[in-house]
């Protein structure tokens, strides 16, 4: 998980690079980061442990549609990401409080369904083996709803799953297609759907006559950043939202492509993930569908800066990225 600890690290690097202006403003006082040039208006990221949450009432009619079993113990017990950045799941000045629009999502849902939310920060892989066991009820952590995970887990939507190219102001360049990341030296996080997708524009270059993507590989947040900046990767694609916020927060790298993080020809999804028939992804939908109509859905996705990425309503199973092709 990102620390505030480790941005001040990786924004010093860049200093020290001669590559990093002030272009972000924080306040020590309250824990905001609010970036320059929107001089005192918009929205103000709150990075304390004191967060104020958006939270909601119970609703008894769907909080009927947890099993029994969950209704008694009265908690969820559900898994974050370690490797997920702002504003998804990181934590907050303190070092120790998870934070990010992941966390606050998955509150107003278990505020609906009247059970405390438990949160458990793993590695990536371990999300899936945390499901796989039993140990996590839930998941919400940036996962893309796909036709593969579909055979494993249930789905229920609640952000739109974009990808971004971020490379360094000024490069010169735009990524609309495969073709456009030919010979460029891409970096990547393993075992994600954006390296999916990164691999499969390499093998199109190749059959078509052009340099497949040198795809490159970190084990953290601030490797990718440190990288770009020091000109050892051309750019970096992942999640939109830490794109933008990392944009928008050191004001030394620019978006140079967006995409569905299901591909050409189909929106992504962003899901709260169960494990297949565990009887959890009905209640997930209806609470979610609940915060959509009550507004609270949208007052947290405007707090961290996505409210493009809202959906109108939740789906339960939608169709997914499609399956890699050899």
């Amino acid at each position: 998980m990102t620390t505030r600890r480790t941005v001040l690290t990786a924004l010093a690097a860049f200093s020290a690079l001669g590559l990093l202006t002030a272009c972000g403003t924080s306040d020590a006082a309250t824990d905001e980061i609010r970036p320059r040039d929107q001089k005192g208006s918009g929205t103000a990221i709150n990075l304390g442990p004191e967060q104020h949450r958006v939270r909601t009432a119970k609703v008894d009619a769907i909080a009927a549609k947890l099993p029994e079993a969950v209704r008694k113990r009265g908690t969820l017990s559900l898994g974050v990401s370690t490797g997920s950045a702002p504003p998804l799941a990181f934590y907050a000045t303190d070092d120790r409080t998870l934070i990010g629009v992941e966390l606050d999502i998955a509150t107003l849902v278990a505020d609906t369904l009247g059970v405390k939310p438990e949160f458990s920060p793993v590695s990536w892989e371990n999300l899936f083996v945390g499901l796989d066991s039993g140990k996590f009820d839930g998941v919400f952590s940036n996962v893309t709803v796909t036709e593969e995970r579909k055979e494993k887990y249930d789905f229920a939507t609640y952000r739109l799953d974009d990808l971004a190219f971020e490379a360094k102001k000024g490069a010169g360049w735009k990524v609309s297609g495969p073709a456009d990341v030919a010979g460029k030296s891409i970096a990547v996080s393993s075992g994600t759907n954006q390296e999916k997708i990164l691999v499969d524009w390499s093998r199109q270059n190749e059959r078509a006559g052009r340099k497949p993507v040198d795809i490159k590989y970190f084990q953290n947040q601030t490797d990718y950043y440190l990288a770009l900046q020091s000109g050892r990767i051309d750019a970096y694609l992942g999640p939109n939202p830490t794109a933008a916020y990392h944009v928008a927060s050191a004001g030394q790298t620019e978006i140079v492509g967006k995409f569905s993080g299901a591909g050409a020809g189909l929106q992504g999804k962003i899901a709260a993930t169960t494990k297949k028939d565990s009887g959890l992804v009905e209640a997930y939908a209806a609470a979610l569908n609940h915060v959509v109509q009550n507004g609270t859905y949208a007052q947290v996705l405007k707090r961290w800066g996505l409210s493009s990425e809202a959906v109108p309503a939740s789906e339960i199973n939608p169709p997914g990225l499609p399956r890699t092709k050899n």
